[in-house]
């Protein structure tokens, strides 16, 4: 489905029924009263067009006021386009709950080819995630023969400013491109594919791709340990880069996306087998940072930024590492595989190494679907940041708070560092040599083996960058975690 378009409208009546829906928001007080945020006489006006009392409405519904509760009246009126109003809950008003009611408007006009002009929220600050709540809500991808592709929405909001309105839709192209990588299934999406799919971002300005393969990866023991699984076509390497002239002594924000594009756990096989039916999904990390520089011409900041996608299916073949293998990292390091289904780490160790020793990174950031054990930790809600800087990861989950990526600082643990010990090689991956538990932030700490000095965060999406269930802004499967959070922190700078 293409992409659906957000423009901004006058706040009047005229720009209203020239459309398909109205979407109001209204509150519920404490005494039970409603009120709509939008300015009264406007409500007066649609009332007296469509001849109908909101009020006595909500009354007849006997309306919540929870964000996102929805509720829908038919209306017609000569000269009028509109066909539906939509009474939206705010809830507490809070940016959270403008998406909520975002969201709740957006999936009333998925997968139709119908206007909506929403006038639910009229604080300027909201109104951005607001927009790009109801347009990421109307997602669809699907590879169904005689799909009807074209019906695509289109999203008016009132009040909202045209800097607001372009961002919006930058941001919601930046997640869509995203979410479509990780959905499309691995039959397609290999390695390969992935490089394939970053080369098209090389007709914007600013932008270069670089992609390493075969023989050219001989330093790269992580990516191919796990890559030479799938020999063909084999990992990749890519290098994604945003540099405009005179950028030279911008900050440098270097990205690193965990990119396995199929994970069966290799030897070390996934179980129960139903666990693989998601794994797919396992490139989240790679496809969100690739599109976050995909978005920088646009966005334009005064920084240079630079993806590094680790990509490689983690295969079960003739050619799969074997628990108790040691690989050799970028840049020397040495590790003992104990586990094959931690191929994570792995990969990523690579790209941050060779961050690290190649690219001067004033910020080092990666981005990976990496353990199971965030879920357990934070939930679907929350992924898990870990910094030793105290300021970037508030920054970070300031901004999550804000556009909806939100994510939780958790602790670098160094009494954990002894399970990182190996008899054999510099560490092991998993954290076997001591029973610690706590396995995302011994991942972590493995990663931190690998970053040098520079100022570093980990970002653990594995129990946010896929969705259960096709609900609120989210499709099942991938849902482009990250984008919105790391383009916002990258303007900030």
């Amino acid at each position: 489905m293409a992409i659906p378009s957000i423009q901004g409208v006058p706040l009047e009546i005229n720009s209203l029924i020239a459309s398909h829906a109205i979407g109001i928001g209204f509150i519920k007080d404490v005494d039970g009263e409603y009120s709509f945020p939008v300015a009264s006489g406007l409500i007066r006006k649609i009332e007296s067009h469509f001849e109908i009392d909101l009020l006595d409405e909500l009354k007849f519904f006997s309306a919540a006021g929870k964000a996102g509760e929805i509720f829908e009246i038919p209306v017609s009126a000569t000269g009028s386009k509109c066909e539906r109003i939509y009474m939206v809950g705010l809830g507490s008003q809070s940016n959270s709950d403008a998406r909520a009611a975002g969201s709740a408007l957006g999936r009333k006009i998925k997968g139709k080819a119908k206007t909506l002009a929403s006038i639910a929220i009229t604080d300027k600050s909201q109104l951005r995630g607001h927009a790009i709540a109801i347009a990421l809500s109307t997602y669809l991808w699907t590879q169904k023969t005689g799909q009807n592709k074209n019906e695509t929405p289109k999203i008016l909001v009132s009040g909202i400013h045209n800097a607001e309105v372009e961002k919006a839709n930058i941001l919601v192209k930046a997640v869509w491109h995203t979410r479509d990588l990780v959905q499309t299934p691995s039959n397609i999406k290999t390695p390969a594919w992935m490089s394939k799919q970053a080369k098209a971002l090389e007709k914007k300005s600013d932008i270069t791709v670089t992609v390493l393969a075969g023989k050219d990866l001989a330093e790269f023991g992580g990516l191919r340990a796990v890559g030479n699984s799938s020999p063909n076509p084999g990992p990749r390497f890519i290098q994604v880069s945003y540099a405009p002239r005179g950028s030279k002594n911008w900050p440098h924000v270097v990205l690193v996306g965990k990119g396995i594009t199929f994970d069966t756990g290799g030897v070390s096989l996934k179980r129960p087998y139903d666990s693989m039916i998601g794994m797919k999904t396992d490139m989240a990390g790679a496809a969100a940072v690739m599109h976050v520089v995909g978005a920088m011409p646009e966005i334009a900041p005064k920084v240079r930024v630079t993806a590094l996608l680790m990509c490689a299916e983690n295969a079960l073949s003739g050619t799969s590492q074997r628990p108790s293998d040691v690989i050799k990292h970028y840049g020397g390091t040495t590790v003992e595989v104990i586990n094959t289904d931690a191929e994570g780490r792995l990969v990523l160790a690579d790209g941050l190494a060779y961050a690290d020793l190649n690219l001067e990174p004033d910020y080092l950031v990666d981005v990976a679907t990496l353990t199971g054990a965030i879920s357990l930790g934070l939930g679907k809600q929350y992924a898990a940041i870990y910094s030793r800087d105290a300021a970037l990861a508030k920054k970070l989950h300031e901004i999550g708070e804000k556009n909806g990526d939100r994510v939780w600082h958790m602790p670098l643990v160094d009494d954990y560092e002894i399970a990182l010990r190996s008899s054999i090689a510099d560490l092991n991956h998993t954290a076997d040599a001591v029973k610690f538990s706590g396995g995302s932030i011994t991942a972590a700490l493995f990663l931190e083996h690998f970053v040098g000095k520079r100022t570093w965060a980990h970002l653990d999406i594995a129990g946010t960058a896929r969705s259960e269930t096709d609900s609120g802004e989210s499709p099942k499967g991938g849902n482009g975690f990250g984008v919105r959070l790391l383009i916002d922190w990258i303007s900030s700078l």
